[in-house]
């Protein structure tokens, strides 16, 4: 691989070459993350919507998100039939400046059900759980989690539902000290989200290493360290 092409492969923002039928033919290794939260034909159709009406290259800046990927622009290319090459802009994203997690090794599930055996007391919510199997155990401030998830939870309690989802996030990872962890994910989401617990809920997760997105769903991304 010439040094040029590795620059291209070790980008932080994801290029991808389609074929004119919407076929991958090749990825750098941000985009084979991306490809973990978005499909193929997802991309073809985003590259194929802002390329130049004639040959050439198109930068366009628009908001994307797809999964914990956020985008503020791309720039599409063409210079043939055969051929067609997107690259996406990521933002910029707090998410780097975390610290590695401490804590102790710990079974997820036990936290996860110790927090929704609390909320069930003198509750009529009904929670509904759908659980990947395969998480590991993994190390984790097992005290700061389950005050996160008890807020995140109080966050919703003005439902007569609320689903609880652990699945492995395919695809992607992080980083610390040069080493890569997967990541799972913790989706807690019902169909009413109170407001007012959202700023005391931010402020604990200001004061933790937690990776949290908080939209109609609110999700917590955890890396998978287990020693």
């Amino acid at each position: 691989m010439s040094f040029e092409a590795q620059w291209l492969e070790y980008d932080y923002n994801p290029f991808i070459l389609f074929s004119s039928n919407g076929k991958v033919i090749s990825a750098n290794s941000e985009a084979q993350f991306l490809l973990g939260s978005a499909s193929s034909s997802e991309l073809y159709q985003l590259a194929t919507t802002y390329a130049n009406i004639t040959f050439g290259f198109k930068t366009k800046f628009l908001d994307l998100e797809f999964g914990r990927f956020k985008f503020f622009g791309l720039t599409v290319g063409y210079e043939n039939e055969d051929e067609i090459g997107i690259k996406l802009y990521q933002m910029p994203s707090f998410k780097l400046n975390k610290p590695k997690p401490i804590g102790e090794l710990t079974n997820i599930y036990t936290l996860v059900d110790l927090c929704i055996s609390t909320n069930s007391i003198s509750s009529n919510i009904n929670f509904i759980k759908e659980f990947d199997p395969t998480i590991p155990d993994i190390i984790i401030n097992a005290n700061n989690f389950i005050k996160i998830l008890n807020k995140i939870y109080s966050c919703f309690k003005e439902n007569d539902e609320i689903h609880t989802k652990i699945f492995y996030r395919i695809g992607e990872h992080i980083k610390f000290e040069d080493k890569k962890y997967s990541i799972f994910s913790i989706e807690v989401k019902a169909d009413n989200l109170n407001i007012d617990e959202i700023n005391e809920l931010e402020f604990l997760i200001s004061s933790s290493s937690f990776y949290i997105d908080i939209k109609k769903t609110i999700t917590i991304n955890i890396p998978m360290i287990t020693s």
